[in-house]
């Protein structure tokens, strides 16, 4: 079975233990600890050599993929648990629009040796759609009680 070509969003199912609820664990060859400040924008990335696993654990920000030309925007929170795998060649970034920094968790299964290359910005080929973004984080907000 080869490498997809598409992001796959998962549902995690979770296990109530005690107090603790204990979620999918996702497999990975290493394990990284990402922090996406707080109103930032980030640029595109393109690994050529890994697939991310990326599950929000605090806070919440827009996944941004570029697939065909057109961006997909895909928000992303802690209050929904879900894992986001974006293969090998599937330029990505992040917006975080909010107040308050993401922190997220990236499960990295390598296909191959890193190359320097896989950590280095890229250009974006078309601008964000911003009001698009800002739709999204308004829906990932938690309402007042």
């Amino acid at each position: 079975m080869g490498i997809t070509t598409q992001i796959e969003i998962i549902q995690l199912q979770s296990i109530k233990g005690g107090m603790a609820e204990f979620y999918t664990p996702q497999s990975s060859h290493e394990t990284m600890l990402v922090n996406v400040p707080a109103n930032t924008i980030d640029d595109l990335f393109v690994h050529r050599t890994q697939t991310d696993q990326l599950l929000v654990v605090r806070g919440s920000f827009i996944l941004v993929v570029l697939q065909n030309r057109k961006y997909q925007y895909i928000p992303l929170s802690e209050s929904y648990p879900q894992v986001v795998k974006i293969p090998p060649g599937v330029p990505h970034g992040a917006i975080n629009l909010s107040d308050s920094p993401c922190v997220l968790v990236n499960a990295v299964l390598r296909h191959r040796p890193a190359i320097e290359q896989d950590y280095r910005p890229m250009r974006r080929p078309i601008p964000y759609d911003i009001d698009i973004a800002h739709q999204l984080q308004k829906f990932l907000r938690p309402s007042a009680a």
